[in-house]
């Protein structure tokens, strides 16, 4: 979608491969991978935003390696629930959809997105019944956002279920990409850490340089022994 922040090309995609989701099992086997993150490009050409080639993925990584625990960070598959009801029957242990930023730069660094839509979708995760996943989210600062937008940021995801939540400074990946407005302290980071707790997220990683997979098979077996 050509987002003002991001470095991935932009362009019609290559046809999904069939393949591919053998050919990633066998790749979290040999690197004998404990936790898996499954990510994608958004896939608006496709007609389920891509959630069927995210299940077969899933389920060759289970079938090869049935102990290790797998996390998605999808797109939002525009809202659709049955591309989503998709993703929500897998065998997965952590449900990942970014935020990425306050509703107000939206137009600005993600105009083909919807800050409502990417909501709906976290909310449509935590209704799920008997999931047994947790709900995972994060964002960027340093666009040019101010403390009570992203407190009402923080206020929205955790209505909306989230429950894991990440917190990075926006770098800059070239000088065509949306300029850097503010770098944050460390101490900044962890005042908006120890806010982001007393709105009740279960686990908050906050500092200059996470990012949304930053230490993921750490936090899931934490939030498993706390069990």
């Amino acid at each position: 979608r050509n987002c003002g922040f991001c470095n991935i090309s932009h362009g019609k995609p290559e046809p999904v491969s069939k393949t591919e989701p053998l050919k990633i099992a066998e790749v979290v086997h040999d690197l004998h991978l404990k936790h898996a993150v499954i990510t994608s490009v958004t896939r608006d050409d496709l007609p389920d935003g891509g959630a069927h080639a995210f299940e077969r993925t899933i389920t060759e990584i289970k079938n090869k390696n049935p102990e290790t625990s797998i996390e998605v960070l999808i797109p939002d598959f525009k809202n659709d629930i049955d591309a989503l009801n998709i993703i929500f029957n897998s065998q997965i242990s952590v449900f990942n959809h970014n935020i990425e930023t306050i509703k107000r730069l939206y137009q600005i660094a993600r105009a083909q997105a919807n800050y409502e839509v990417s909501l709906n979708v976290l909310q449509s995760a935590a209704q799920v019944k008997g999931r047994k996943f947790y709900i995972k989210s994060g964002f960027m600062i340093g666009l040019g956002e101010d403390i009570q937008e992203l407190e009402k940021l923080m206020e929205d995801l955790a209505g909306a279920g989230v429950e894991i939540l990440t917190i990075g400074q926006y770098l800059r990946p070239s000088l065509k990409h949306l300029e850097v407005k503010k770098y944050y302290t460390d101490e900044e980071f962890l005042n908006l850490e120890n806010s982001a707790y007393k709105k009740g997220f279960l686990k908050v990683v906050s500092g200059p340089f996470v990012r949304s997979s930053y230490k993921a098979g750490e936090i899931l077996t934490e939030l498993n022994k706390r069990k």
